[in-house]
């Protein structure tokens, strides 16, 4: 074999190697670079009863870079699930709003991610709580829900109406503990925040 034909075959693979680290590069670092949110300030809110909805918004933080605040009610729910199930029922039929430990407070953010289980075909209620107790005049509202088989139903909509004067963005929404990093960074990625 000649030098020059070991020369080329010499540059094919090293260009052959070059491409192969970036590919590698783009698939194990695609789902850990924080998406760009422009100059917006970003909070993650949500309320979590059995961790589901949680492991969510702290996705959601991780790729926005936003804060993380959790509702609490500052009475626990049961741990018994068909207590809670009765309870959440009983809430939603009363419109009941239970107390929080903390109302949390949006006025320094421009968009609020906001995490919910879905009972009873909606919201919990810590989560109609935290949207009455704050003013989200002009703030946008992407919202996200975890459900155990019948979808987001009427949670989306039913944040609009708590929240008339924000601008309620296309929902975010997965079955128990599904979401997944690649589904959430698509998600956040098509409402397009840095133009609102």
């Amino acid at each position: 074999m000649s030098n020059k034909i070991r020369i080329i075959l010499g540059v094919v693979l090293v260009v052959c190697a070059i491409c192969a680290a970036g590919v590698y590069y783009l698939f194990t670092n695609q789902n850990k670079e924080v998406v760009n949110m422009g100059d917006k300030k970003v909070l993650v809110a949500y309320y979590s009863y059995s961790g589901n909805t949680e492991a969510a918004a702290k996705k959601i933080q991780a790729i926005t870079g936003g804060d993380l605040f959790e509702i609490q009610p500052k009475t626990a729910y049961p741990k018994d699930y068909n207590a809670v199930v009765s309870q959440a029922q009983e809430e939603k039929q009363k419109g009941f709003k239970p107390e929080l430990v903390d109302n949390g407070d949006v006025k320094d953010y421009d968009i609020i991610f906001l995490g919910t289980p879905v009972w009873w075909y909606t919201m919990a209620s810590p989560v109609r709580t935290f949207l009455t107790k704050n003013d989200f005049s002009g703030k946008v509202i992407a919202p996200f829900c975890t459900h155990g088989g019948g979808g987001e139903s009427a949670t989306y909509t039913d944040m609009q109406k708590l929240a008339p004067d924000a601008k309620v963005l296309t929902g975010y929404t997965s079955y128990e503990n599904s979401a997944s990093d690649k589904e959430i960074r698509s998600w956040i990625n098509d409402l397009n925040l840095q133009g609102e």
